[in-house]
């Protein structure tokens, strides 16, 4: 690909060096290399975003089914303060949809991760049915779903199922993106009772429908 455009590619997270790991770390986002070398070792897939050969974003995710559904789990997604972070995060979201599509073709898949901050739900607007959401009640399956991915994520012990919120040592891995966009007040509004000070996030899961996922998964 020519001029500024992102590069993305995936592989095995085994497969990362130690010299890998501090590029990453060097980046200049949320995690330092002790977080970022526990990622490497808890989740399968790594995906790396490249603007001229330089590391501008990264993810290490697993594709899997809980109690039969299809996931994509987004353990730790990274993007670098440029102005050119929106195609970055595009760029591994993209791929994240493009590997599910793959992996659950014609199925309705979950993708869940924790969030420090509102910034990172950015990363979701594609998705059907995002929970929590402003105005929404949540019900019991969706409630579930929550549990089961705070489980996934190893911060059940933390875990407040009625608000989805994980109330401390949830900072281990999460969405670390900040927008250039201001988020709507009623999106920020969900994170007033996340405390950020003890490692708090907000778990967060939304639907990529098998209709809509052909689309987004499709690279261009």
């Amino acid at each position: 690909m020519g001029g500024m455009s992102v590069e993305v590619e995936t592989r095995d997270a085994s497969s990362l060096t130690e010299g890998q790991l501090e590029d990453l770390a060097a980046m200049g986002g949320a995690f330092a290399l002790g977080a970022i070398t526990k990622a490497k070792e808890d989740w399968v897939l790594f995906t790396v975003a490249l603007l001229e050969g330089k590391v501008h974003g990264f993810t290490f995710s697993t594709l899997e089914r809980i109690g039969g559904t299809p996931c994509v789990l987004l353990g730790m997604l990274s993007v670098k303060r440029t102005s050119k972070r929106d195609a970055v995060l595009k760029g591994l979201m993209g791929e994240a949809y493009h590997r599910a599509l793959m992996a659950f073709p014609d199925e309705d898949v979950v993708v869940g991760s924790r969030f420090a901050s509102v910034d990172g739900l950015e990363a979701f607007k594609s998705l059907t049915s995002v929970i929590p959401r402003p105005g929404h009640r949540a019900v019991g399956e969706e409630r579930a779903w929550g549990k089961r991915l705070a489980r996934r994520f190893g911060v059940d012990a933390s875990y407040d199922e009625q608000s989805f919120v994980v109330k401390s040592n949830g900072h281990g891995g999460f969405l670390d993106h900040e927008s250039l966009k201001q988020a709507p007040k009623d999106l920020s509004d969900q994170f007033k009772g996340v405390p950020r000070t003890k490692g708090g996030v907000l778990v967060v899961h939304g639907w990529a429908m098998a209709e809509s996922l052909a689309k987004l998964g499709r690279l261009k």
